[in-house]
């Protein structure tokens, strides 16, 4: 990068659409020189931003929500409990299972002393072996109601804990559900999230281009609505195509704790295919004014000018190409809002 220092501003009237040329003096321009390089051809295609964990937590009892501690945008970690329903019939029909248990296991011990008598008594051949057998079969279905009860306790415990409605893993609330007083019946949503930490972009790609996107040494995927570019960590290919688009969905990974980013937005997708040798500038340097691109170029008596230029496609590395409007050796002002105020003193 070149700096370019003077002493005062001088306008003239001249340049594209009326703009002044003027002197870089009393400022401090970094400029960029416009040049070959060998970059990546990429294939460019819109996609959406995906959680790839996100789920809906609905109720698994009936009860009337009494508790709901996290609203849409909250950060929610693993095991907080987010929606408490109310447990007074669940918490009934947990005494009640307490006390079949209670009372299966008296008849469990009285069967199992009678027939420790009746071995006794039968070994000393004072009953008969229709009896003992009587004895050993009261025993078995006494141990089976007790079994009966014991498994009934834990449903009924576990019914009662659905109550408490718990976070299944780190996320951030996207929707809220449900409101305090609101009846709850199973299969009722009551909060939707989605986990920031693993996302990824889903793109559609013609099946015609599905072998050199999945041959891909890289994908960067840009955030338009953050200015942002991410690299991505890897693609997934589904094995299946859409029968009235014939084109196949392409998920790529995006590194974990990205800010700002959430599922549903806008996004493109940028595979590369191949290398090549084009002319490029620092995508920085270029404004944009209507459907009209252009740069400052740096003249050689030091003033900056306005040129209109055709542009093609994202060049990867922060730069783009052009087609046409520069040429090899010319610098170009990569702060063209400073370098725009410079050509249009007030």
């Amino acid at each position: 990068m070149k700096t370019i220092t003077g002493i005062a501003m001088q306008g003239i009237a001249a340049g594209f659409f009326g703009l002044a040329a003027a002197t870089a003096i009393g400022q401090e321009l970094e400029t960029e020189e416009v040049r070959l390089r060998d970059v990546d051809i990429t294939y460019s295609v819109e996609a959406v931003v995906e959680a790839i964990r996100q789920s809906t937590v609905s109720a698994q009892v009936t009860g009337r929500v009494v508790e709901v501690n996290y609203d849409v945008g909250d950060y929610v970690k693993r095991g907080q409990v987010i929606v408490r329903i109310d447990e007074s019939e669940a918490k009934q029909v947990v005494v009640g299972s307490e006390a079949q248990v209670a009372q299966a296991e008296a008849a469990y011990k009285n069967a199992k002393r009678r027939l420790d008598r009746a071995r006794e008594l039968a070994a000393e051949n004072f009953i008969s072996k229709s009896a003992l057998d009587n004895a050993e079969a009261e025993f078995r279905v006494e141990e089976a109601r007790l079994k009966a009860a014991r498994a009934a306790q834990s449903q009924a415990a576990t019914t009662r804990s659905y109550t408490v409605v718990e976070a299944p893993y780190s996320g951030v609330v996207s929707a809220r559900l449900v409101e305090v007083g609101e009846m709850a019946t199973p299969g009722k949503p009551l909060m939707t999230g989605f986990d920031p930490g693993a996302m990824r972009a889903t793109a559609s790609v013609p099946q015609y281009k599905v072998a050199e996107v999945r041959e891909s040494p890289r994908v960067s995927v840009e955030i338009p609505s953050l200015n942002r570019w991410i690299e991505g960590s890897g693609i997934t290919v589904l094995p299946s195509a859409d029968p009235r688009t014939h084109a196949t969905s392409v998920r790529v990974n995006l590194p974990g704790d990205q800010k700002d980013l959430y599922p549903g937005m806008f996004a493109r997708a940028h595979f590369t295919i191949g290398r090549a040798r084009k002319l490029v500038v620092p995508a920085a340097a270029v404004v944009r004014r209507s459907e009209v691109a252009g740069v400052y170029v740096l003249g050689e008596d030091g003033r900056f000018r306005f040129r209109q230029v055709r542009l093609g496609e994202p060049a990867g590395q922060g730069l783009i190409e052009v087609l046409a409007g520069a040429m090899v050796g010319e610098r170009v002002a990569l702060d063209p809002v400073k370098a725009g105020m410079l050509t249009n003193p007030r």
